[in-house]
This record gives C-alpha cells, structure tokens and sequence, in this order.
C-alpha cells in the first residue's frame, strides 16, 4: 500500500460504497420489483383472464429460460462496451417491456413477455457483482455484496404495500394494469440516470482525488497480487474447463428454488388466510424487512469471522426450517413468523454465497464465469414457481410444494459445507486450485 495507513483506503472504500451502492441497490430494487410482481398482479388478474395455478406457475418461471439463454453473452457484452452503457441498455428495455406485460390477454402472450422480460434483464445481477470487484477487495466484499443486495428484500418491502394498494385501482384498466405499468416507469429513469452516476472503473470516478484514486488502485493491486498462486482464473477458457464454477452451481441453484419459489407464491398463500389485497401487500413485506437486517448482519459477521461456509449452511438451514413452519403451523402470526424466518435464512445465504466465486474469478473469467453461474442457478426461478404451481393443483395444498423447496435449501447448506472444505482453505482469501 505504499505506506498509506490502512484506515485510509478504508475511508475511501466507505466513501466509494456510500457512492455507488445506493444507486446500484436502487437499479436492483427496479428490476426485482418489475420481475416478481407479477406474484401480486396473479391476485386478481389470474380471475380476470382465466389463468390456472399451473399457467400463472409456468408464466412466472418462463422468466428465467430467456434470463438463462441470454446471461453469459450479456455479461461479456457488459465487459466489452462497459457498465453505463450496458446497464443502461437492460434498465431500459425490461423496463418497456414489463410495462406491456399489461396488456396480455392470452396464456400464450403471458408466456412471450415473461421470456422476452428474462432476455431484456439477463446479466444486470452478475455484471454489477462484476463491478463491485473493480473497487472492493475480496476482504470487504460480503458486507458491500450484503448492502447492494439488500435491494432484493427492499424491493419487496416498497413493492408489496404498494403493489396491494395499486391493485384497488380499478377503472379504465384493471388494477394489475396499472400496477405493472407504473412500477416499470423508474426503470426507465434509472436506466438514464446511470449514464451520468455510474463512473466505469475507479480512475473514472470524478469524486475520487488523484491521490485517492492512486491508494485504492494500490489495495485492489495488493489484493490480486497472487492470483496465479492460489489458483485464480483469468481466461474465459481457464473458467469453462474449472471445475468448481459448475459445481458452485449447485448451492445457488438450489437456495434460488427456495427465494423464487416462496416469493412468487407468498401473496397468494397469506391472502388465503383471510386477508384482503391491500393487507397482503403489507404483511409480505414484513419477511423482507426481516431478511434485511439478516442480510447486513450476517455479511459483517463473515468478514469479521473471515469464514464463508457456514455463515451460508447455516443460514441455508435456518430457511429450510422456516419453510417448512408456513406450512405445518397453524394460525397467521405463526405462519408470518415462519416468512420471516425463511426469507432471512434465505437472502441472507445468498448474500453470503456470491464471496466465493468472486475470490478466484477475475477478468472475462469473472464477466462469464459470474454470468454462467448466475444463468445455471437462476434456472431454479423456472422450477420453483413451476413446481410450486402444478403441485397445489395437484394436491390442492401448498404443503407438498414447500416442504420440495425446504428439502432444497437442507441441499444447499450441506453443499455449501463441502465445497467449502473440499476447495477453499480456512483463510477466506485462499481459494485451492480445482
């Protein structure tokens, strides 16, 4: 660090967090809200068009095929052109077509406009993890991973009350009309804004000094140094043929089944319990105000305990457990505690998770490799919903279909332990070679 005292490239990794994350957890709350909203619009408009649980299911899954198809080339067009212009690219186009989501009438054009709204989003979730590794080092990263996603429940906090009291609005448009066409309107102006706020790297950034500018570069320098020696990957080719990206794939794959599958279908299973939209919209968004605060804690807790795997397994368990609770217990304050305790064990094992192939992906190996495993694992956003679907017009209850995605999540902690042990040294920042 030549010399520079450590608190000061901290104070300006604090600064440069207090600088990008707000607005990139805003890009994020955008595009999770216009992709999960849906679960709210089911509430009336699966009446008013005449869709079954197993058309809506499959609808709110189709996403994620044209989200998986369209990732890894994303994410390297990303690298190539640069963050501002090809974030601003998605922000705009998901944005367009979330909003004409409010005009299907038929099963079919449901199915159309959820895969082109997966193609228009692909490689905004991978590509800013991307971005985060041009100004953090992998030893303060979960906690800066923790706040960017914190979006994703903040999302559904603003997104439920809001989306249950949009639904009222019936009149010339129906009321999931107008839900979906005015939550896709700051996507269109995010997707502007980040032209001027997004500096591409840090010598971009015009708030950062000459000096600052030259310490931060130096910490991130220190933090690569020996990349070579710890079995880092830097080609796109290297990434492809290492094994421990396709294996990563499993955890990821299996907690995302457990956050789609529960986030899609939880409007509909606490509006069952008697409660009108508008109260729905509100109690959602108690498991997400929950998974926050699980979410920022358990990320300072893995940088402090410098351990990854079992701040994830644990939180993996926790939501398994949690699951399982909304359906086996009875009465609503059991059944919204047990939301609470799902969401927070899942978000929070997600938060934590996404340190471990940042460790050892740098360059296109990290612009593909973050987008591979991100499109792979997403495909989980398909089965969950799906699933979920065709297993309560099966058995006409949620039971079967929670307990798959609790079994699920026990899947993802018991793996998470194992790669942990079997590819990572106990010092967070040695990853061993595959």
């Amino acid at each position: 660090m030549g010399g520079e005292p450590q608190g000061q490239a901290d104070a300006i990794l604090a600064r440069a967090a207090g600088r990008l994350i707000p607005l990139m957890a805003l890009m994020y709350v955008a595009s999770f809200l216009d992709r999960v909203n849906i679960g709210f619009a089911a509430l009336t408009m699966n009446q008013d068009l005449g869709f079954s649980a197993q058309v809506f299911g499959l609808g709110a899954g189709i996403f994620f095929l044209g989200y998986f198809l369209f990732e890894v080339p994303s994410n390297l067009m990303l690298e190539k052109v640069g963050a501002r212009l090809w974030m601003s690219r998605i922000m705009l186009s998901w944005g367009l077509v979330s909003m004409t989501t409010a005009f299907v009438k038929t099963a079919f054009a449901f199915y159309v406009l959820r895969f082109l709204l997966g193609l228009a989003e692909a490689g905004l979730y991978p590509g800013m993890i991307l971005y985060m590794t041009y100004w953090f080092p992998e030893a303060t990263r979960a906690r800066f991973i923790a706040l960017f996603l914190a979006a994703v429940p903040a999302a559904s906090v603003i997104g439920g009350p809001l989306s249950g009291w949009l639904l009222g609005f019936d009149g010339r448009l129906h009321g999931w009309q107008w839900m979906l066409l005015l939550e896709g309107i700051p996507s269109l102006i995010l997707g502007v804004a980040v032209l001027w706020f997004l500096p591409e790297r840090p010598a971009n950034a015009k708030w950062l000094s000459a000096d600052e500018k030259r310490i931060l570069a130096e910490r991130l320098a220190a933090d690569r140094a020996d990349d070579h020696k710890v079995g880092a990957l830097n080609s796109f080719w290297e990434m492809l043929a290492d094994k421990r990206i396709w294996i990563f794939i499993l955890p990821d794959f299996s907690i995302v089944i457990g956050l789609y599958g529960m986030g899609l279908w939880m409007p509909q299973m606490i509006k069952s319990l008697g409660f009108s939209n508008l109260e729905t919209g509100f109690l959602v968004a108690l498991p997400y105000v929950a998974s926050m605060i699980a979410m920022v804690t358990l990320g300072i807790s893995s940088d402090r305990r410098k351990e990854r795997a079992w701040h994830v397994a644990g939180a993996c368990f926790v939501g398994a457990l949690g699951l399982l609770g909304a359906v086996l217990l009875h009465g609503p304050l059991l059944v919204m505690i047990s939301f609470c305790v799902a969401a927070s064990g899942i978000y929070g094992a997600l938060a934590v998770f996404w340190t471990f192939p940042t460790q050892m992906l740098r360059g296109l190996a990290a612009a593909g490799g973050l987008a591979l495993l991100n499109s792979f694992s997403n495909l989980g956003g398909f089965f969950g919903p799906t699933l979920m679907g065709w297993l309560k017009q099966t058995t006409g209850t949620y039971t079967l279909g929670m307990s798959l995605l609790s079994a699920m999540l026990l899947f993802a902690g018991i793996a998470t332990l194992w790669i942990g042990r079997r590819f990572f040294s106990p010092q967070l920042d040695s990853p061993k070679g595959s």
